[in-house]
């Protein structure tokens, strides 16, 4: 019996797939795991549903097909029909869009605003990597000088593919995060296999079926449900993977650089946050304080670039404060299936205690708590919007990523660029970032001083599909999004020959 989701409704595609039988994706056929795992509501932790899960097995199996697929049939197909594959794709999401969007709300939690964006931006983002296939293109150079001194000679680069990707998917937006990694990997050739998070593998495991409906040969797409220790780790390690693309913390970060050692795979690596935003004195306060305050409670604060450490100059700072914490307490919490839901539940129980830790820790060093710091004493995870002031760069809730809704404020006192920019930069992340201001010039000044892949000026987090975006420092490796992401999965062959 699938439960009443806080008395809303779901489609009935919704309630028939989470009827369904839900197992992996090897070969092209769904197969048995090794074992289930029950995945939950966030927003009121019953149970959706059983999914089966895989260890080291079932990624050597996967691992295997991809490299069966890749030697066989991916590599004899033409650049115009991949391209009309991933076309054909894009179609099919668009076609499930509700359903798609309401997987994430169940598994996730997000408010349902957030999962229809980001069913609009996956259909935007497979079309712009189908159509970045015709454009995968060598050059052509000037021969090295000994053997052009012989004769003729002609030498040009080919792009191809990698090989066999391992895409490691986190749960904060995992349908988006699915497409960010698949469609560049798919677009440049490779095959993959995906391990979704073990918290949100529903979306995942729709696309796997958009993905064989579509035509795309066996072998090409395969997932593998699975704890991390186990299955995101053997992929980690697998010989015969040529690529790792992860998003996720830090931490876990560092240990599959370490597991990718053993054949010198490619990693790329979308890591953690902790977001600078600096709002100075002539900041337009009306646009400022929605936008800041969205760049950290959107989803939760579970997002990487969550804008979290708030640097207010000393003459807008109070006026910045009270606007915010109107704005906090002005958000809707609830189901995300609630259309009147601006902040959804923390993903889990655990991480919930882990982010009322940080709060707690905040406290006890002495910040002054200005709005939120409780947990909601009703069914599901229930943070809301919490905001400190007073914060000191050595306190916990500065330093480390919290990803949840947790926002500090300090105060500036000087309107020295540099001296501000020395202290956005006090961190070891830098992956995102803005700058509120009406001075054109102190807003690009900002931002080339701001150490952080991706900072933008009145506004946060401005991601698009055709934008870079990835980090510097301990935020990851490489860049995701645009002509970079593509790039991630080719490699470059010079071809010389004597004529």
């Amino acid at each position: 019996m699938i439960p009443a989701f806080d008395g809303h409704d779901i489609l009935p595609e919704t309630r028939a797939f989470l009827a369904q039988s839900h197992r992996l994706l090897i070969d092209g056929a769904w197969v048995d795991g090794s074992d289930v795992l029950t995945t939950r509501d966030p927003a009121t932790g019953l149970p959706l549903c059983e999914v089966a899960i895989g260890g080291a097995d079932e990624i050597d199996r996967a691992v295997a097909a991809a490299r069966r697929a890749f030697d066989g049939p991916w590599s004899r197909l033409t650049a115009a029909e991949r391209t009309a594959l991933l076309h054909r794709f894009a179609r099919a999401i668009e076609a499930n869009g509700g359903l798609l969007a309401e997987l994430d709300i169940l598994d996730n939690g997000m408010p349902r605003f957030i999962a229809e964006l980001t069913v609009a931006n996956a259909v935007e983002m497979v079309d712009y990597y189908a159509g970045a296939i015709l454009r995968i293109e060598g050059t052509t150079t000037a021969p090295p000088r000994h053997v052009s001194a012989e004769g003729e000679a002609l030498t040009y680069t080919l792009r191809e593919p990698v090989g066999v990707a391992g895409l490691i998917v986190p749960w904060n937006v995992p349908f988006s995060t699915f497409l960010l990694k698949a469609a560049p990997a798919l677009a440049a050739g490779c095959t993959i296999v995906v391990k979704p998070s073990e918290e949100t593998p529903l979306s995942a495991l729709l696309m796997g079926q958009l993905l064989l409906d579509s035509g795309f040969p066996p072998g090409v797409v395969n997932i593998v449900n699975g704890y991390g220790a186990a299955a995101g780790a053997r992929l980690a390690e697998h010989p015969d993977v040529d690529k790792i693309s992860f998003t996720g913390s830090t931490a876990t970060g560092r240990r599959i650089v370490q597991a990718a050692t053993g054949n010198l795979k490619k990693v790329s690596l979308e890591l953690g946050g902790k977001s600078a935003v600096v709002v100075l004195a002539d900041a337009d306060l009306d646009r400022a304080i929605p936008g800041v305050a969205m760049a950290t409670f959107f989803l939760q604060g579970q997002n990487c670039m969550a804008g979290t450490r708030i640097f207010a100059a000393d003459a807008i700072h109070d006026r910045l404060v009270e606007g915010l914490a109107a704005f906090a307490r002005g958000l809707t919490l609830g189901h995300g299936l609630d259309p009147a839901t601006t902040q959804g539940p923390i993903i889990s129980d655990a991480q919930a205690a882990k982010v009322m830790g940080y709060i707690d820790a905040g406290r006890a060093a002495g910040a002054s708590l200005v709005t939120g710091g409780v947990r909601l004493d009703r069914p599901g995870n229930f943070i809301p919007p919490t905001i400190f002031t007073d914060a000191t760069p050595d306190m916990s809730i500065v330093r480390e990523e919290i990803f949840g809704p947790v926002m500090t404020v300090q105060r500036l006192t000087t309107d020295d660029l540099d001296a501000i920019a020395r202290l956005a930069n006090d961190s070891p992340f830098g992956l995102s970032g803005s700058v509120w201001t009406t001075s054109l010039s102190a807003a690009h000044k900002l931002a080339t001083r701001i150490r952080s892949g991706h900072v933008s000026i009145n506004t946060h987090g401005a991601v698009g599909t055709n934008i870079p975006f990835g980090g510097y420092g301990q935020s990851g490796w490489g860049r995701e999004f645009g002509r970079e992401g593509i790039d991630a999965y080719l490699e470059t062959k010079a071809v010389t020959a004597r004529l």
